[in-house]
């Protein structure tokens, strides 16, 4: 069965710990509207067992959870409550996984995206997918290139 769930990546003229360090920097990529974590004014989102919070006015509200953290490799989100206010069910996301696979290639380092379970049958799958190639491709992809 093949995995449906939104997927996209890059590779960037730049280090594993470079890419892994940019992406737990989440303020500066996806919102300054994230707040939580054990470092309030920075939203930390760079340890272990860390929930915070992601909200866009009253169109979207998420809570993540760091659930797996391998330094320079790998980092995955499971989002613990969501409001969707576009949607007919707002939970939409509850559930599902947001994942980040850093890998060395000859060229660069690769930056795999995954969101496990934002899948077509979804229905903000196409509104979720758009924003989420913004903020990967665009925002997290300019902070690890530009640095900042």
């Amino acid at each position: 069965m093949t995995d449906l769930s939104f997927t996209t990546s890059f590779t960037v003229d730049r280090t594993p710990h470079e890419v892994f360090a940019a992406i737990n920097r989440v303020r500066d990529w996806w919102s300054a509207d994230v707040e939580g974590g054990t470092d309030h004014l920075q939203g930390g989102t760079d340890q272990l067992g860390e929930e915070f919070t992601y909200r866009y006015t009253d169109v979207h509200y998420s809570k993540q959870k760091i659930v797996e953290l391998v330094p320079d490799t790998r980092i995955v989100w499971h989002v613990l409550e969501a409001r969707l206010a576009f949607t007919r069910d707002p939970a939409e996301w509850q559930g599902t996984d947001i994942v980040f696979a850093i890998s060395q290639q000859a060229d660069g380092t690769e930056l795999r995206f995954t969101h496990a379970g934002l899948v077509p049958e979804v229905e903000c799958f196409e509104a979720c997918s758009n924003a989420w190639g913004f903020y990967v491709n665009g925002s997290l992809r300019n902070l690890i290139t530009a640095g900042g």
